[in-house]
């Protein structure tokens, strides 16, 4: 049996890329002088999240070897009125899961960056950010407390919207950042509303502290209303999720997230950041369990997002967005997991989707190098033979994604679906049905990108006259102001920095659902750390259909997810490869669906009409009315109008002359008189 863990060593995971992102933000920017280059910004960066993902390792190896859960405080802030406010760490398997997830995908995207990133002049700025987002999502996940927790979830927040507007000059990135922002706002508004009424009720803002009292908060109304407390602050809580981890309605930043460069969109946006609500729910599983309600909630909001942003992936014509609206969707799924109280299944989809998905985003990436910026698949094409690594790596990463028997996307998304239909709860029909319409919709807009960059004609090398919505600004602006390739130019595979991190992530993106879903999902994995209520039996009957990985495989071969993904491959393969005139025809055809897709649901035209167009006419009914009517109009000019009066007034009575002042002074005199001497008569 493995020794206690040691809370050094702990403390030095995060530590390690703080350090690295203050060696590199510090000393290697403009700044501060540019006291170090290059060489040693990505170097000292490295080093530290490699640290960080060694110690990580040897976290989950200990857990495993029977290390007893570590959960202390290292350090008191401040206590007030007995409520103490803390840093501490909570490291049982669950968190050890993620360290290690966060960490790895966060040292191959730093590689990746030395060869993404090489002309861009803000190079050592983008090591100190995303080397500082590895230790804000490392303070969340190994948080034991809601303060430690809502600074991470902060600090992520921040990191991200630094990241998204990382070209500062160009007006799409600086709207897109500051988009994610607001929007974000709106989610951690409702994440710290739930905070607030949990440590209101429960007095302390430790998770095991509160968890100790779920059975009286279970009971307790939400003063003034019928509605139980447990229910209101964990869909405030879930409302946070929906803000991180991009769930309809407040999805609509992650999509425009593409802005940033593409490393950051491998980890921000696809494995580490957008999981984090997911990792919350999954934390606080004692208190949702309470809340039938809540996990309906859940469970059809998961549900929207799985099956409509899928659908907006294929229109998608940017290589990035494409990515990006898939994402989406298997955050959709993840939350429908949650909802289904198949927490287990939620995470350990999560910890799938972060190496298949960080696999296809920096293939994404590589493809754009070689392609010298230019994004738009349309004008790709055969790039099979240029880039064989990138190629069989995006290839392997979408057979992850669509659900491929043996791939690690297959048994996490199979398991979803299949804790969906044992659910019983409020909205399971609908989710039942979206879950298995994604498969399909997901397959098909996935290699609809894989034939038409890879495979068919070669569109590249000549010039182009694409119109639509999603044409413009289709490239990362670093370095290279040519975008596209020059007529007879050929692209090329990217360097070994840029393909290494590919063929790495590739491994864990094929193998790791076969070897992880037994401990994971049916094992003693999350013993006491995920808790299911007894009412809720999805993941009872996963278990007792579950016959082993290469069982499940076999078996879905004659399911109809599998049968549905293989529908969606040939159909893309029909209208791309075979009949390209096809879906040309469809969108002329059917112009009014092609549109509102284009247009995304019009989300964002309802939200600057309602919302912002809302906060104009407030803020100019405020700035009319209470700025200059009340505050400029009455209160600074008219204090000054009555002081201009009253000096007019006190003016009439300073004339000069002496005896206008000598007859004042004699009626003054003789008030004084009149009013202190008594009547003769008075008694």
């Amino acid at each position: 049996m493995a020794g206690q863990l040691n809370p050094q060593l702990l403390l030095a995971v995060p530590l390690a890329p703080l350090a690295g992102s203050a060696i590199a933000g510090l000393l290697g920017t403009k700044f501060f002088g540019n006291v170090v280059g290059r060489k040693v910004s990505h170097t000292a960066t490295i080093l530290g999240v490699l640290v960080a993902f060694i110690l990580s390792c040897m976290t989950l190896s200990s857990l495993l070897d029977g290390a007893p859960v570590y959960n202390a405080t290292l350090y008191q802030w401040m206590e007030v009125a007995g409520l103490k406010l803390e840093v501490g760490f909570l490291v049982d398997n669950l968190t050890a899961m993620m360290m290690c997830v966060v960490t790895f995908v966060s040292l191959m995207v730093h590689i990746y960056t030395i060869g993404y990133m090489q002309e861009d002049e803000g190079y050592n700025r983008f090591f100190s950010y995303i080397s500082l987002f590895t230790f804000s999502m490392l303070m969340l996940v190994m948080s034991n407390n809601f303060l430690q927790l809502f600074f991470g979830w902060e600090a992520v927040g921040l990191v991200s919207y630094l990241l998204i507007g990382f070209w500062y000059t160009k007006p799409t990135a600086i709207y897109a950042n500051m988009k994610a922002f607001l929007v974000n706002r709106v989610g951690d508004f409702g994440f710290i509303l739930g905070i607030g009424l949990l440590l209101a009720y429960s007095g302390s803002m430790n998770y095991a502290e509160v968890f100790a009292k779920k059975e009286e908060l279970a009971t307790v109304l939400l003063p003034g209303t019928d509605w139980m407390l447990i229910t209101v602050a964990c869909i405030c809580l879930f409302i946070g999720a929906m803000g991180k981890s991009a769930q309809f309605p407040l999805h609509v930043w992650l999509p425009d997230s593409m802005e940033g460069p593409t490393p950051i969109s491998a980890l921000i946006h696809a494995a580490t950041m957008v999981t984090a609500g997911i990792f919350m729910v999954s934390r606080m599983s004692p208190l949702f369990e309470l809340s039938d309600t809540a996990l309906s909630f859940i469970l059809v909001i998961g549900s929207i997002t799985a099956l409509f942003m899928g659908f907006l992936g294929i229109i998608q014509n940017d290589i990035k967005r494409v990515v990006a609206y898939s994402t989406l969707s298997q955050l959709g799924y993840m939350t429908v997991a949650l909802g289904a109280s198949a927490y287990s299944v939620a995470v350990f989809h999560l910890m799938t989707h972060a190496f298949f998905k960080a696999l296809l985003f920096l293939g994404a990436g590589s493809v754009i190098i070689g392609m010298h910026h230019d994004q738009d698949i349309r004008n790709m094409g055969g790039l099979r033979k240029y880039m064989p690594i990138t190629w069989i790596t995006s290839l392997l990463g979408s057979l992850a994604l669509i659900g491929t028997p043996f791939f690690s996307g297959f048994y996490s998304k199979d398991s979803i679906i299949e804790a969906v239909q044992a659910s019983h709860l409020a909205g399971a029909g609908f989710a039942q049905f979206a879950t298995l319409a994604g498969v399909f919709v997901t397959a098909f807009y996935s290699f609809r990108m894989y034939f038409l960059v890879f495979h068919g004609k070669e569109n590249f090398g000549h010039a182009h006259d694409h119109h639509g919505h999603d044409a413009h600004d289709a490239h990362d602006d670093h370095g290279d102001h040519h975008h596209g390739l020059a007529p007879g130019q050929k692209p090329h595979e990217s360097p070994f920095v840029v393909w290494f991190p590919l063929v790495a992530l590739a491994i864990p993106s094929v193998a790791i659902g076969f070897i992880a879903i037994e401990p994971m999902l049916f094992g003693s994995f999350f013993n006491n750390v995920i808790f299911v209520n007894e009412a809720h039996h999805a993941m009872a009957e996963l278990k007792h259909e579950f016959h082993g990985p290469v069982a499940m495989a076999v078996h879905a071969l004659t399911s109809l997810p599998l049968w549905l993904a293989i529908a969606g491959v040939a159909l893309s393969y029909f209208f791309y490869m075979v009949k390209p005139a096809i879906p040309t025809a469809i969108k002329k055809n059917a112009s009014a669906i092609y549109t509102l897709l284009d247009n995304k649901y019009y989300m964002d035209r309802f939200n600057e009409i309602v919302f912002a167009g809302g906060a104009r006419l407030l803020g100019g009914g405020l700035w009319n009315i209470g700025d200059k009517g009340l505050i400029d109009g009455l209160v600074v000019n008219g204090s000054a109008k009555i002081v201009g009066w009253s000096s007019r007034v006190i003016r009439l009575f300073q004339s000069g002359y002496i005896y206008h002042y000598a007859f004042v002074m004699i009626l003054g005199v003789l008030a004084f008189l009149v009013y202190f001497m008594p009547f003769p008569f008075a008694k």
